[in-house]
């Protein structure tokens, strides 16, 4: 037996003693027995580590040593397997950096880290001979991540698309059913603690960008952070757009898109972006409401299949923190380590890939324009967008019924690049009878 082995138990020690945290503890205690029947061995909490000793968590701690300190946890021999669950950029990467330093392998939650610094981390990892693991970084419980490395490492994945941030999905839910505006929902969703108080990472798509970097790397093998991927939030959606969607057969999500356009003589390049897009109403994605997440990915080999559940939480997430110890663990106990590489690639085939432009990416769009309610003006918008090549699928001016100075007008548009809609956009604003900037939200039709 390794370090930390007793009674063929393995020893882990937990970093961040919050709501995961707790979780994680919960489901150590409560499925104990389960746990040792599938494993064949005990996995073993002996040791966490918080700056907060003081508030009650509800759970017992018997036999368990707690304190203020990672760096005696870390050095701990009786500690195998470290959970981070602290959060944040710099202090949890020194505590995974100083943990494969010290043998040992970790779990983690955190895609804010891995998505910014997976590159010096998963490297520490692989120079070390130990793992890193991270189910509980993307869709909360569900296991998405296990799925692509494993489920599906026989496939050439042709896209992902990905609902990744259940605080927007529930925005975006309520706006639709309610017809609040944005700023009522959200003020609701923070009451009912779907929100932070500062919600700026889940409204803006950070978070989800956060994601889809970690499963673009994993479903083709490109080296990316999420500050390479376009990224665009739910901020000024309007209750007309859902209203409009709905006509059009359509419902609005923030979605993550990565897809590989591969040339025909083998090149790959990646199409990554986290934006609001309408699907059809009757797809799968359409369909996940509230706070829950999905992500739709198309294999070559088993076409399309779908992964829905709970994308946070204390419980789901803890589910997922639990899952990874118990991979860990049980290759600790083969005395071997790694049976899977944690992004599916072997480190050496996580390489820097072309991203595509945004301003070559093609899709159908709907456009959102303020003008004048003025004879012509809808003739120099649709006039715009065709010497641009933008060819026009529908036009809907919405009359308000209130006297008002100005109108909506809607437009969908054929496919076209970025670069196109983005010119026209430009010549469109410019004029006088356009009183606000235009609202853009991309169509994914196949999904």
């Amino acid at each position: 037996m390794g370090a930390g082995s007793q009674h063929g138990s393995i020893g882990v020690g937990l970093i961040g003693f919050g709501t995961i945290g707790t979780g994680v503890v919960k489901v150590l205690r409560d499925n104990a027995t389960e746990i040792e029947q599938r494993l064949g061995f005990p996995l073993r909490l002996v040791r966490i580590a918080d700056l907060d000793l003081e508030t009650d968590r509800g759970v017992a701690l018997d036999e368990i040593h707690f304190d203020a300190d990672a760096k005696a946890l870390i050095a701990d021999p009786n500690v195998q397997i470290v959970i981070e669950l602290i959060g944040g950029y710099d202090v949890p990467r020194k505590f995974i950096l100083e943990a494969f330093a010290a043998g040992k392998h970790v779990v983690t939650a955190n895609k804010a880290l891995l998505a910014l610094h997976g590159r010096e981390i998963f490297g520490a990892a692989a120079a070390a001979g130990l793992d890193i693991a991270f189910e509980a970084a993307v869709g909360g419980g569900i296991p998405i991540l296990r799925s692509l490395r494993e489920g599906l490492a026989a496939n050439q994945i042709q896209k992902v698309l990905g609902i990744l941030n259940g605080t927007t999905n529930y925005v975006l839910t309520e706006m639709e059913s309610t017809g609040e505006d944005f700023e009522v929902v959200l003020k609701r969703a923070q009451e009912l603690g779907y929100a932070e108080a500062d919600p700026t990472f889940d409204v803006d798509g950070i978070d989800a960008a956060h994601k889809l970097a970690l499963l673009t790397a994993m479903a083709y093998g490109a080296e990316l952070t999420f500050e390479e991927i376009p990224t665009e939030g739910i901020r000024g959606l309007l209750p007309l757009d859902f209203e409009l969607a709905a006509e059009f057969g359509y419902r609005i999500k923030l979605l993550g898109v990565a897809k590989c356009h591969r040339g025909a003589d083998g090149s790959e390049r990646i199409e990554a972006r986290v934006q609001p897009t309408m699907v059809p109403a009757s797809s799968m994605l359409a369909n996940v409401d509230g706070a829950m997440n999905a992500v739709e990915v198309l294999g070559n080999a088993v076409g399309p299949t779908l992964y829905y559940g709970a994308g946070a939480g204390e419980m789901p997430t803890a589910s997922a923190v639990v899952a990874d110890l118990m991979e860990i663990a049980r290759e600790i106990q083969r005395s071997g380590a790694g049976p899977v590489a944690p992004l599916s690639y072997l480190p050496e085939h996580i390489v820097p890939k072309p991203v595509i432009p945004e301003s070559e990416v093609a899709a159908r769009a709907y456009l959102r324009f303020t003008a004048r309610d003025e004879p012509g003006v809808l003739s120099r918008i649709t006039g715009a967008l065709g010497e641009e090549g933008v060819g026009i699928a529908s036009v809907v001016q919405r009359e308000t019924g209130t006297g008002a100075a100005t109108v909506p007008v809607i437009v969908l548009t054929h496919v076209a690049s970025e670069a196109a809609l983005t010119a026209a956009l430009a010549k469109i604003e410019a004029l006088a009878e356009v009183t606000e900037s235009p609202r853009v939200i991309r169509i994914e039709e196949d999904v």
